[in-house]
């Protein structure tokens, strides 16, 4: 983590966030560092679909048709915040921690991470089969940032 926001400070990255599933232990994680006010910008907790809808501009539609727990959704939520954000750096995640809300189709422990670089932007499915809340959600940060370290090499 503190590797993470020095790198950021280092390269002169700002980073923002919308997260559901994970609400705001992504933005947590960063904040807990100091010097974090030198690189983080924004973090969204759009925890329902009408907070997706009213603050990200998530097409309603998708939602629907998709569900809030989908490549698309993840997608939208991504592409939005870097227009509000207008950071370096944005990261959206959704996802199922359970431990209910699960089903065939979208188990508990299914999340999609997007990433979005500069006009890059990669959306990852991930599993995490520990079906406690807190495990699923400490999973996704580190997943999360994990990632968010690739696109900063």
């Amino acid at each position: 983590m503190k590797s993470l926001v020095k790198i950021l400070i280092k390269k002169k990255l700002k980073i923002s966030f919308a997260e559901s599933c994970t609400g705001g232990l992504l933005a947590s994680s960063i904040t807990s560092i100091s010097g974090a006010s030198k690189i983080f910008n924004l973090g969204l907790v759009t925890y329902s679909n009408q907070a997706k809808i009213k603050f990200l501009k998530v097409n309603k539609d998708i939602i629907k048709k998709y569900g809030s727990v989908s490549h698309e959704c993840c997608l939208e939520m991504v592409n939005n915040l870097s227009k509000i954000s207008k950071a370096d750096i944005n990261v959206s995640i959704t996802g199922i921690a359970g431990p209910k809300g699960g089903t065939n189709q979208k188990p508990v422990g299914l999340v999609y991470i997007g990433v979005k670089k500069g006009n890059k932007t990669q959306i990852n499915k991930c599993f995490f089969k520990n079906k406690q809340r807190s495990s699923i959600q400490k999973a996704t940060v580190k997943k999360a940032l994990g990632l968010i370290l690739k696109v900063t090499k």
